[in-house]
């Protein structure tokens, strides 16, 4: 796991799309998805950025990442110093209450936007090439303005493959796309705050976004060890560390740095 950076945190704010204050997400449920990196170039242009654009203030910061809560799940953006570095160009999706997302349309109007039916999603684009997405996917009762992390896309060599190793992981295929080759996940199994993972294989997706290479993120299972072992154990390139805490860390095939985090409790 990466070496421990933190610093005294700050109190959490986050504002709405009309710039009031906003509230967490209720409920005592913790996200399943525990954090997600991004590699930046310019610590403090991203931090800037990801301020100004999402009213986000940093919980934690030091001379190499910063970081956000979001409601519940940590988003950090870390310079390449070290590894794990952190995603590039990784497309990944914050959701925000179903009633509040026209205020974030008018908010960026020249933004990409899809309708998926059951709710709309805007794209932007950071000056890294992340691609965060804002999803109206909340219902009402779960807080304000930007409640949670719901998707992380990762670029794959083969869906096939990648798809068996997170349904180990406890994920189920929620689509499958028909014109590219790509899987949608959702999981993992028994957690109250699911998240979904995209897999593509190379290519452009909505808004030409991209699959994030060398991602990385954490999230909640039962079982961490024997899960790893049954989603990876046959693959000899996968080496999974250990901790006394239950967790491990690993680099998948793809090359993404997953830790998989023991559920506490309901989780």
């Amino acid at each position: 796991m990466p070496a421990d950076t933190r610093t005294d945190a700050e109190s959490v704010t986050t504002e709405d799309a009309d710039g009031s204050a906003s509230e967490p997400a209720s409920g005592d449920a913790r996200p399943a998805l525990v954090s997600l990196a991004l590699e930046v170039t310019d610590l403090g242009r991203a931090t800037a950025w990801y301020a100004d654009t999402f009213g986000l203030v940093p919980t934690r910061r030091c001379s190499t990442e910063a970081a956000f809560d979001v409601g519940g799940t940590e988003v950090v953006l870390r310079r390449p110093t070290s590894v794990p570095r952190g995603g590039l160009h990784t497309h990944f999706a914050f959701e925000v209450p179903g009633r509040e997302y026209p205020a974030w349309r008018a908010r960026f109007p020249d933004a990409p936007e899809v309708d998926f039916g059951s709710f709309r999603s805007l794209y932007l684009e950071d000056d890294d090439g992340h691609a965060p997405e804002v999803g109206g996917t909340a219902p009402a009762g779960v807080g304000t303005g930007l409640v949670g992390v719901f998707e992380v896309v990762l670029e794959v060599a083969n869906v096939d493959l990648a798809a068996d190793c997170w349904s180990a992981l406890g994920f189920s295929a929620v689509d499958r796309g028909d014109e590219r080759r790509r899987i949608r996940m959702r999981g993992p199994t028994g957690a109250d705050r699911q998240f979904d993972v995209e897999l593509w294989e190379p290519q452009l997706g909505l808004a030409d976004a991209r699959g994030g290479v060398h991602v990385d993120l954490a999230f909640r299972v039962r079982e961490p060890v024997a899960l790893a072992d049954h989603a990876f154990g046959d693959l000899p390139s996968v080496t999974v560390r250990e901790s006394p805490d239950g967790s491990v860390e690993l680099y998948d095939p793809d090359g993404h740095h997953l830790v998989l985090l023991p559920a506490v409790g309901g989780e």
